[in-house]
């Protein structure tokens, strides 16, 4: 590592292998040389003077990249496409004549974008997938384990911890279903010329307008592509770049929503994240458990949705047929936003993979809010034994104020139950108040549904994408 020149932490510290070779140098140029051979060949099959020892030629050198002489050649050149396709005719040399032929930069540039693009989705969508299903482990292990709901972060009626998980779920799910039609639809620019019109293409086929047609579908098909952008200018349009980050954007607000809520959690000590033998929270407070897998999250989510507006920015100030303002802007934001939450899914996993629940601490805090609101159910029961619906109310009133007051002003503990114990009025339900406080009695139909929306929904879901499941790798990251 160069300790005096910057690194970017996305591919330094965090982001997988495999997400950044898919944005690497490499990955790029080598596909730009799968690009030219995929046109070479394409044009052969269609008519043109290209013989099969200039495209095996071709086959013999598509990893093999001399970045140097790359570099030399744009230092002369100024222009990196050139210096690329120098570099290859060198190795190419029977080659060197039909190397881009009848292409614009944008061809190999643009196409190249698309295909990791693609490729970057698929990661993200086998990772988004495995930690779908590591959530939905711990909504069927939690669904019956009755917590406090909050709602404007006050104290509300009973949910189960189970239930508040399978909300994140489905937030995940939405985004899994979403990233799958945005991959589904992914189009490709495939031959299009300088501003879109392919004239360069019919004048190699000397006007014969379905031979150039044949050349677009037959270059996108060798690419691995169904979808052709219909019209282009010189650049596929830039809405499909906003398309893709409004994707990882939802990832990231998903993310986002859910490790702060872990967070707040973290405070009540009800949920914690996992925390290693020998970790420091502080490096004053020694007692510390900060949630800081959590706060990376968080911290990394903001950066993504950040982006969006970016990509709308640039697609809505490309004039014409094309602007070169919005390379620069590419080379950060389409990789960046792919690595980033490349990350944020590994580190959900891991938060999830070792989360920490604490049943008793959830119950404590069950036990402090709920005598308030189980006294209804409190009070019907002495009605249907006969007492007065008013005076019962009074009673609870007066009781609820006190009990409150005890707590609030004294730090006490909520003894509501037992001064309703004592009162005359309820006697008759005396030795019933207990079980009229269940939890599991205020939590309605969570548990249930947490339970069919596993298997009405997520199960099908991710059966949908085993296969991209069964090749799932999940490389070790810093977390």
């Amino acid at each position: 590592m160069d300790n005096n020149s910057y690194q970017n932490p996305l591919t330094g510290r965090y982001a997988s292998k495999e997400m950044s070779y898919n944005w690497s140098p490499q990955k790029k140029h080598s596909t730009w040389r799968k690009l030219w051979l995929a046109l070479a060949s394409a044009e052969q099959e269609l008519g043109l003077d290209i013989n099969t020892a200039q495209l095996e030629q071709m086959k013999a050198h598509l990893e093999d990249i001399d970045f140097d002489a790359a570099a030399k050649y744009e230092k002369d050149l100024r222009h990196d496409v050139m210096s690329h396709i120098h570099a290859f005719g060198d190795l190419c040399p029977e080659a060197m004549p039909i190397i881009h032929l009848g292409a614009t930069s944008c061809y190999v540039t643009d196409n190249t974008e698309l295909i990791q693009l693609r490729d970057g989705l698929k990661i993200i969508k086998a990772k988004l997938a495995g930690f779908i299903k590591v959530l939905a482990t711990a909504v069927d292990k939690y669904k019956d384990m009755p917590t406090l709901g909050f709602t404007h972060y006050q104290p509300a009626q009973l949910t189960t911890v189970g239930k508040r998980f399978s909300l994140h779920l489905q937030d995940f799910v939405f985004d899994l279903e979403r990233l799958m039609f945005e991959l589904e639809k992914l189009p490709f620019r495939s031959v299009k010329g300088t501003t879109g019109t392919q004239a360069s293409f019919l004048q190699l086929f000397n006007g014969d307008h379905d031979k150039v047609k044949k050349l677009e579908r037959r270059v996108a098909e060798m690419m691995g592509f169904e979808n052709i952008v219909a019209v282009s200018g010189q650049t596929y349009t830039r809405k499909v770049d906003f398309f893709v980050m409004s994707v990882l954007s939802g990832i990231a607000q998903s993310a986002y929503k859910f490790c702060g809520d872990v967070r707040l959690l973290a405070n009540l000590k009800e949920i914690e994240e996992p925390f290693g033998k020998n970790q420091v929270g502080s490096s004053a407070m020694a007692y510390k458990r900060n949630p800081m897998r959590s706060e990376r999250v968080c911290s990394l989510a903001r950066y993504v949705m950040s982006l969006p507006a970016n990509a709308a920015n640039t697609h809505a100030n490309q004039w014409f047929e094309r602007t070169l303002d919005d390379s620069a802007n590419r080379r950060l934001t389409l990789p960046e936003s792919f690595l980033a939450t490349d990350v944020i899914l590994s580190l959900l996993v891991n938060i999830v993979d070792g989360i920490q629940v604490w049943p008793n601490v959830i119950a404590k805090h069950v036990a402090a809010e709920l005598p308030f609101m189980a006294t209804e159910n409190i009070m019907m029961a002495a009605v249907a034994e006969g007492g007065n619906r008013q005076d019962l109310h009074e009673a609870i009133r007066q009781h609820s104020m006190d009990a409150g007051r005890k707590v609030k002003e004294d730090g006490g503990d909520n003894d509501l139950l037992e001064r309703l114990k004592a009162d005359p009025l309820f006697a008759s339900v005396k030795e019933r108040i207990d079980d009229l406080v269940d939890p599991v009695a205020f939590v309605g139909r969570a548990p249930q549904q947490a339970a069919d929306f596993l298997s009405d929904v997520v199960y099908p879901l991710l059966d949908s994408v085993k296969d991209d499941l069964a090749e799932l790798k999940l490389d070790e990251v810093s977390v």
